[in-house]
Parts: structure tokens; sequence; C-alpha cells
């Protein structure tokens, strides 16, 4: 699926009938979590639903106005699958190495084993999701300068956060996950991404979300990771 040329065909951001979350521009920023456990993966999500979230994510700002970018919405069960197999193949292949131990005291090390659990549910259903964004990039980064990787990275990751937004506004919970890029040229063949011009950047599960509500998570304090004019 094509996203790009909203600002040609002057589309309003918002098109279908279904209602969104009345919320603060504050508490949607920090009630936006990493949804895994609690996605439904038995409710369908409506693909006018979807469509609307991207349309409110290609306002995000990119390198250049470029708009290089291209979202691909997987509903396939059979493409779904073979996705969820790199996936969880990869999350279970990797696990080791993506968490580490934190000193007593750290929150995040508090949290360690529920996250480690929520991560390992979602690499065991990934391929249940009723939907997967798959959000890509034109152009390659390989052994490319850092002020490269960073301006390549910099054009697609605030659409996809913008996505995220529009969909928790729409009782619809996400996550941005990675993992499955150890098999990237694998997932490319999968769904016809021309892997030697177009990059993958993530890959975002879609479903609504069980329960009443979503809270803010438990983050280091502001002083610990703020610094003013030098380290």
């Amino acid at each position: 699926m094509h996203a790009r040329g909203a600002g040609r065909h002057n589309q309003a951001v918002t098109s279908s009938a279904h209602s969104t979350e009345s919320i603060s521009p504050d508490k949607l920023l920090a009630a936006t979590p990493a949804v895994r456990r609690r996605l439904d993966l038995s409710r369908p999500v409506p693909r006018e639903l979807v469509e609307d979230c991207l349309r409110l994510a290609l306002q995000a700002p990119t390198g250049g106005s470029r708009q290089t970018w291209h979202f691909l919405v997987i509903a396939d069960a059979g493409k779904r699958n073979a996705i969820g197999e790199f996936y969880k193949r990869a999350w279970y292949a990797h696990n080791a190495a993506r968490f580490r131990d934190y000193a007593p005291g750290d929150i995040r090390g508090e949290r360690l084993d529920k996250l480690v659990d929520s991560a390992r549910y979602l690499a065991d259903h990934m391929h249940e999701v009723p939907l997967m964004v798959l959000a890509c990039i034109e152009g390659r980064t390989e052994k490319a300068a850092t002020a490269r990787v960073a301006a390549q990275f910099a054009s697609i990751y605030p659409a996809v956060w913008s996505f995220m937004l529009a969909a928790r506004t729409r009782h619809l919970g996400t996550v941005l996950t990675t993992a499955h890029l150890d098999y990237e040229r694998e997932v490319a063949d999968v769904l016809g991404i021309p892997y030697e011009r177009v990059m993958q950047a993530a890959l975002v599960p879609v479903a609504y979300f069980l329960g009443e509500d979503l809270r803010p998570s438990p983050r280091l304090p502001l002083e610990s990771v703020t610094h003013w004019d030098s380290w």
C-alpha cells in the first residue's frame, strides 16, 4: 500500500466517521505506552481507521519534505504468519543480548521480568495481531556516515510515532518493533519490497487494546537523564 502524495490530493486528514477519544495532548503523550499483552487478537481493525491514522502520520516532519516513506498495511493471514515467524525467530535468538542487569533500586530492573514476559508474549503471538503496519523509507544506509543514518531515520520515525498517537485516540494499541529486521531481506521477499532501494524501519502491530485505559509507564527521574550546557 502506497501512502504518498497527500498534499497533491488535498485530502482531509481525518475522513471516516469512526469516533476518537477526547484526550488532552499531555495525557496522549504520557499514556501511549508499548502495548503487547493487551492487544486484542480477536477483534478486527477497520481499514478506514488505519487509513485515518496514516493520513495524520503523513503530516509528520520529514527531511527536506521529500516524503520518501512507504507504509505497508499487512492484513493477509499468510503474510502475517510468515512475518510473525521471522519476528519470533529473531526475538528468541537475541533475547539474552537485548536485556541487561540493573543496579538495585533502578526502576528498569524492577520491571525487567514483566517486560521480558510481555515481549515474549508478543513474539509468540505476533502472527495473530489483526494488522501490521510496516514503515519503510527509500534509500539504504549500509556503510553510511552517522549524519546520513540519523537523517534517514529522522525522516520516518516521527511519522511512525504520529501514527501510534493517532491510533491511541482511536482505542488502538501499538508498539514499535524492529526485531524482524534480522530477516529484512526475507520479509522484503514476502511482501515484494524492492530491498535494494527501500529500507524497512519499523514493524507496528495494531489492535484494539484490552481494558478500559492505558497509563503512563514508569520512567527514570528527569534529573538523571537531563544535562544543561555540559554532560
